[in-house]
Formats: structure tokens, C-alpha cells, sequence
């Protein structure tokens, strides 16, 4: 009999990025380098995403956002 380890292993999402991993890329049109919070499949609809806390807070519509969240072809791996 299968652990569910094994199971979730085989048959759940699997993180690209994990905490602290560095990443850049664009939000809404605005370029952005942040830490990964997470990165994690919470929505069917939308599919996999990641959470970034900004280093420098971003203004867009008149908010300020410190954490934004994206998906995984708006961010490459900071070098």
C-alpha cells in the first residue's frame, strides 16, 4: 500500500520556485525583483502561481502592493 507521500508526489502539483528563491520579471506591465513567498496551485481555474514579497513597493491604481502574485511565464530566476 501507497504512503500518501508517495501519492501527492505523483499526483499533485510540484513547486517550481521555492521560498526565498529570487525571481524578476513584470507585473501589469511593471518590472519588478522580489523573493518567492510560495508557489502553489489553489485556483483550478487559474492554475499555478506564485506569491512574491517586492523589494520596493509597487504603485498601480492608486495601492501600493508590497506581495503580488503571478504566474510562472511573467518571472524567470534572478541571476
Amino acid at each position: 500500500m501507497a504512503s500518501l507521500t508517495d501519492y501527492f508526489n505523483r499526483n499533485q502539483y510540484q513547486p517550481t520556485y521555492f521560498l526565498g528563491d529570487r525571481v524578476e520579471g513584470k507585473w501589469n506591465g511593471i518590472p519588478f525583483i522580489g523573493t518567492v513567498a510560495n508557489d502553489g496551485h489553489v485556483y483550478v481555474g487559474k492554475g499555478p502561481q506564485v506569491s512574491i514579497f517586492v523589494d520596493l513597493p509597487i504603485q498601480y491604481d492608486g495601492k501600493i502592493y508590497k506581495i503580488i502574485t503571478v504566474k510562472h511565464e511573467d518571472i524567470k530566476p534572478r541571476k
